[in-house]
Parts: structure tokens; sequence; C-alpha cells
């Protein structure tokens, strides 16, 4: 077998994978519109690909599966941004009504996925010893209302403004 196969495979399984989102993301941006896309996908394959990786750290397996999953948890993280810029009009989080406990994986703002995968990764790690999950709770829920408060002030500013303007 020619020595150059398994490095084509190798390289073709770590970027396979994350390449075949390329497409869905395109077509989002270039509709506007996430709808029929589930950012749940988004959801599973970053838990996945995240946990993947600590697996690694304490067993090492084939290198081209390690980088397909960073590359993977790249190319999710990119597609959620893009999901959540271009949300469906009609979405349980534009409506607060979301049947999903704290609303979970359908958030206001990227910055609140980020966080929850910030905090998913320090208990992975453990690195936080004595770091309590309410806390980081608190923090997305102060965050939330920090944003939901910050963007209502904004529009109100906005408007008085407008009013004192004449338009």
């Amino acid at each position: 077998m020619a020595s150059w196969i398994p490095t084509v495979a190798a390289v073709g399984m770590a970027i396979g994978p994350p390449l075949v989102y390329v497409d869905q993301a395109a077509s989002i941006v270039r509709k506007k519109d996430s709808t029929g896309f589930s950012r749940d996908v988004c959801a599973i394959l970053l838990i996945a690909n995240i946990t993947r990786c600590f697996f690694w750290l304490g067993d090492h397996f084939e290198l081209a599966l390690l980088m397909q999953s960073i590359l993977m948890i790249i190319a999710q993280l990119a597609l959620l941004y893009i999901c959540v810029r271009y949300r469906p009009r009609v979405s349980p989080e534009n409506f607060g009504a979301s049947s999903r406990p704290l609303s979970f994986w359908q958030w206001h703002t990227y910055a609140q996925y980020i966080e929850f995968l910030a905090g998913y990764i320090n208990y992975k790690q453990r690195s936080l010893y004595g770091f309590r999950a309410s806390t980081l709770l608190g923090w997305v829920g102060g965050d939330s209302f920090n944003h939901h408060h910050t963007t209502s002030l904004l529009w109100q500013c906005s408007s008085t403004g407008n009013a004192r303007r004449g338009g």
C-alpha cells in the first residue's frame, strides 16, 4: 500500500465531518434565516466533541479523531453563532415561551451559549474546586437579565431621542 494513503485517510477523517456543516451555514447566511435547523444539533455535537477531547487527555486515541473533534468544535461554534444571528422570527426565545427548564439551549445571546460551554468545560476539568453550579446559573441568569434590561433601556433611549428630534 502506498505510504500516502493512510495520511490522506487521516486528513479526510479529520476534516470531512466538520465540512458537512459548511453548506448548512452557507444556506442559513444566504437566506438570513435558520428555520429548519435545530441549534440542538450544535449542543449535542459540542458537548460530545468537548467530552471526546477530555477523554483523549486521559487515554490517547488516534490523532485524526482528536483533530476531528477540535475542528468540529470550531465548526459548531461558528454554526451556532450563525443560527443565533439569523434566528427565526417565530422562536420560543423571542416570546419568552420556552418549555425547557431555564430555557436550556434557547437563549437570547451567543454569549450565553459560550458561558454554558465554559461552565461545562470547567466542570469536566474539575479545576474549580468548591465552585457551585448554582453560582454559574446565577451568572447566566444575571447576564440574561442584564441583556434584557440593557436592550430595553437602549430601545427606550432610542425612542426618546427620536421623539426629541421629531423623527
